[in-house]
């Protein structure tokens, strides 16, 4: 997830824009039509740690201000009365923490593989808890790399003792969700994290096989002929591919520390309606079902997760892909179900140079949470992302919290 995928994909996704409606941000509960003010409710920010999105602000401080960054970071959630911080913690097949699978993070010291002289993970859970905060730790699952060398990956790196496991597709480097073998061991190197520290949910993002490159294709033609013959084609074996690692990951989580959630945010796009009636009435470029293969659908109505937060990183009229459509959408999937709908918010297009005019318009983000009070399948709403909760351009978040957060708010049980 972070920043790669939100600004690119988000774009070459969907279409034209249509005006946001100049409803006035009526804060949760509190107007007409409204139903009263949740007494527990997710209000999460993103802390994305993939090149330095959010945090350390760059490579090689030292110990001690990366962490007087992170604190700065939770000391800003607690003020703003939010409730769950989602800690980037395996950006790119590496830990935030002394992992026995995978080596030290790069965007920690500069060189992936190097100790940081301290635990960032181990810090975070420890401060976030102190100050009434929930912490989710995020691991991106198949990522290796934001680039297409192993030769710039640690000497000992599992890829580069498996250089089968991996594929080169964008630019980028990836692990083969096509390899059982690969699936098991990403699941012990996240596994290990929540054996060791008491975190309170565990956070798959968006990318499952990588958003489409027009002009490449991703190269597991030898997986498929290995192990693709009981499908009917390839789209449905990769799909089983990432619903075994959904389903085997809840069944681990529930091993190593019971009563552990896990949840993930997928693109907020499972299906256009135009592709399948059950699907959303969008005109989305990328839809997860087809695209990354991630049938996000199924993993609510089959309650193989306990959350799901769908980016809905559009305004509300936005022609491709309406937030207000979407989120009607999500509360038909998930009513009925066990997994509680919470929102992705897109607070870093707030102000945004390039961005539609309805996202200059700092009301724009406070209108959504009005709209959404709306549905009581809606449990919350989580932010992208922490650099941006601090920025605040041009006070987005502040009107979030002065027309919604007013009183503190437990998160969902």
């Amino acid at each position: 997830m972070g920043q790669l995928s939100r600004r690119a994909f988000t774009l070459a996704a969907l279409s034209t824009l249509a005006a946001a409606p100049a409803a006035a941000a009526v804060p949760r509960g509190e107007g007409p039509g409204h139903r009263p003010r949740a007494t527990r409710e997710m209000r999460g920010v993103w802390l994305a740690t993939v090149d330095n999105r959010d945090w350390p602000s760059r490579p090689g401080l030292p110990a001690a201000v990366q962490r007087e960054e992170l604190i700065a970071h939770l000391d800003r959630a607690a003020r703003d009365r939010l409730n769950t911080v989602i800690f980037q913690v395996r950006p790119a097949a590496d830990a935030l923490w002394p992992s026995r699978h995978e080596p030290w993070s790069e965007y920690l010291t500069g060189t992936q593989g190097r100790n940081p002289g301290w635990d960032p993970l181990g810090t975070a859970v420890r401060e976030a808890h102190a100050r009434g905060l929930r912490l989710h730790a995020w691991f991106n699952p198949y990522r290796i790399a934001i680039h297409a060398d192993l030769g710039r990956l640690a000497a000992r790196h599992p890829a580069r003792r498996h250089p089968d496991w991996v594929v080169r597709y964008g630019g980028q480097l990836y692990y083969n969700p096509g390899l059982s073998q690969v699936r098991a061991f990403v699941q012990r190197a996240m596994l290990d994290a929540v054996a060791k520290y008491p975190v309170d949910a565990v956070h798959f993002d968006d990318y499952f096989y990588p958003y489409p490159v027009a002009g490449q294709t991703f190269d597991d033609d030898d997986a498929y002929d290995r192990y693709g013959g009981d499908f009917g084609n390839r789209a449905a074996w990769r799909r089983d591919n990432i619903n075994r690692l959904v389903k085997e990951t809840a069944a681990g989580i529930r091993r190593v520390r019971p009563g552990t959630r896990f949840g993930i945010s997928p693109f907020g796009v499972w299906r256009n309606a135009s592709t399948d009636p059950r699907g959303s009435d969008t005109r989305a470029g990328v839809q997860t079902y087809d695209d990354l293969y991630a049938d996000t659908r199924r993993w609510v109505r089959e309650h193989w997760i306990d959350h799901i937060v769908p980016q809905l990183y559009w305004n509300i009229g936005f022609a491709g892909a309406d937030y207000a459509k979407l989120v009607e959408w999500w509360a038909s999937v998930t009513r009925g179900t066990r997994t509680q709908l919470h929102i992705g918010e897109a607070l870093y297009k707030a102000g945004a140079a390039g961005q539609p005019s309805a996202w200059q318009d700092p009301v724009e983000l406070s209108r959504h949470l009005t709209l959404a009070a709306r549905y009581p399948q809606v449990r919350g709403h989580v932010f992208f992302a922490a650099e941006d909760v601090a920025a605040d351009p041009i006070g987005a978040m502040a009107r979030v919290v002065a027309d919604h957060y007013r009183r503190p708010a437990k998160p969902p049980r």
